[in-house]
């Protein structure tokens, strides 16, 4: 998402953009279906990727590595029979560090400028589960990347902290995910919840933005970075107070599954893969959005705040740092210790009775942080003044 709205930014203001990607899709593990099925007003390059199945793992490392070639390859014969101009810049999502290496590569055979884009902390974020000592080939290759680029862009501000660490001195600025705001629920909620999806008992009280139980949702990936065991025990412990929607799949699903049967846990819902406008609905029909992500896993902020925000759902999020900063400003939301099933039980009941209050937080955090108009505009401003050396 962010790459493909930057991209409709830079067309908007006349630029000429080749958006080059894999055709293996890293959420899904799966190839991408190309077919967007509307009209892409730039020109898209599908690099042929080998599959992975874990995200910590040396085949994913191959992937990237055979990725780097491939675009190597594609783009020096693009450019050299002609089917598109040398360009001025090229900005290089940071990971895959190999596609970084080989962005400067074909930077120094045409002159272009290179920004480096830090979507994650590579290899930083791997510490959780391989030794330092094993990490040093990649954090030379990091650093490499980084002090050869003209500029510096990252999606949080930790991440603008690491590449200073790197000993990166050039300009460096941070630009959030954007997301496209769209009609906002908050004019639509609902009075009470599909009968189909969880029979509500007639006791239950009813709040200003719907009916108890809580309706939380996560939405995104089953990985390890993710808590979810943490999510499903306090939803049992919550009982008739929260349900807990997952739309998603990963490698922790099974597990899950079993840890629901197990215990007998009736309020957890798992959805699958949805497509995006069953992903809106659900959303819309939900009150709280959960974050259970590992804050080891050095993720300033993720994409679900902006998915979240723009659903207006409270957000309940085990992050520190810049994420919990946001929330606590805005009162978007509440943090809870990582891990920890009693915390996150108490961070629900704690939300319920400012609950109208924070969702219409989460709709202004929306405005003023997430809205992609104005992020990607700010970048394509950026990006002019890096080409052009300003």
């Amino acid at each position: 998402m962010r790459f493909w709205l930057m991209s409709e930014a830079f067309r908007k203001a006349g630029h000429t953009v080749v958006y080059w990607t894999s055709d293996f899709s890293h959420a899904n593990k799966k190839k991408r279906v190309l077919d967007f099925g509307i009209e892409v007003p730039f020109e898209i390059e599908i690099l042929e990727t080998k599959p992975y199945f874990k995200n910590v793992s040396l085949s994913r490392l191959m992937s990237h590595r055979k990725l780097a070639k491939t675009f190597l390859k594609a783009a020096r014969e693009a450019i050299r029979n002609g089917r598109y101009k040398a360009p001025d810049l090229i900005i290089a999502s940071s990971p895959p560090l190999g596609l970084v290496d080989a962005s400067h590569t074909i930077a120094s055979e045409t002159g272009a400028r290179v920004i480096v884009d830090i979507m994650d902390a590579w290899p930083e974020t791997f510490e959780r589960v391989v030794p330092r000592i094993f990490l040093w080939p990649l954090r030379r290759l990091a650093k490499r990347n980084y002090l050869r680029a003209s500029a510096i862009t990252t999606v949080a501000d930790n991440y603008v902290e690491l590449a200073r660490s790197y000993g990166f001195s050039k300009d460096i600025r941070r630009f959030y995910h954007g997301i496209t705001k769209g009609d906002t629920p908050l004019t639509n909620l609902p009075k009470h919840y599909p009968s189909s999806l969880f029979p509500l008992p007639p006791s239950l009280i009813h709040t200003s933005t719907g009916t108890v139980p809580l309706r939380i949702v996560y939405a995104g990936n089953m990985g390890r970075s993710y808590d979810l065991v943490t999510a499903v025990e306090a939803v049992g412990e919550l009982g008739a107070l929260a349900n807990l929607d997952i739309a998603g799949k990963g490698e922790q699903e099974d597990a899950l599954k079993e840890l629901v049967e197990r215990k007998g846990i009736t309020g957890v819902k798992f959805h699958g893969y949805l497509s995006e406008s069953e992903l809106g609905e659900l959303l819309k029909r939900s009150d709280v959005g959960l974050v259970p992500m590992d804050p080891s896993s050095c993720v300033g902020i993720p994409y679900k705040l902006a998915d979240y925000a723009k659903s207006s759902l409270a957000i309940v999020s085990s992050l520190g740092g810049e994420s919990a900063r946001l929330l606590n400003e805005y009162g978007a939301g509440v943090s809870y210790s990582f891990g920890e099933s009693a915390s996150l039980v108490q961070a629900v009941k704690s939300l319920l009775p400012r609950l109208a209050e924070m969702r219409k937080a989460s709709s202004r955090m929306l405005d003023e942080q997430f809205d992609a108009s104005k992020i990607y505009d700010s970048y394509v401003d950026f990006a002019a003044r890096v080409r052009d050396g300003v």
